[in-house]
């Protein structure tokens, strides 16, 4: 009775390990899935680096120089030098 309990027992754990593996917490399904999070994660992080660094050299040209605070009233907000004309062009559809 003995010889036929061991051989059940290791059929068990067998069974055991392979339900671990397909379907448990650390199946290869979930392993696939973990690892599109985390390439999804270093592609926004990329993202986030990249406009961290454009800020950051804003900021430095902000720091170092009026032409880039003269640059930005100009663009954002309309600003005209003291003897300026301001001229609009508009441009209408052709037909």
């Amino acid at each position: 009775m003995v010889t036929r309990l061991i051989p059940l027992v290791l059929l068990a754990l067998l069974v055991g390990i392979h339900v671990q593996l397909w379907s448990g917490r650390g199946s290869i399904g979930r392993v696939q899935e973990l690892r599109q999070q985390i390439a999804a994660q270093h592609a926004e992080n990329a993202q986030a680096r990249l406009a961290n660094e454009h800020l950051a050299a804003e900021v430095n040209d902000l720091k170092d120089g009026l032409e880039m605070v003269e640059e930005k009233a100009r663009s954002e907000l309309g600003m005209v030098r003291q003897g300026e004309i301001f001229v609009q062009v508009v441009r209408t559809p052709q037909r």
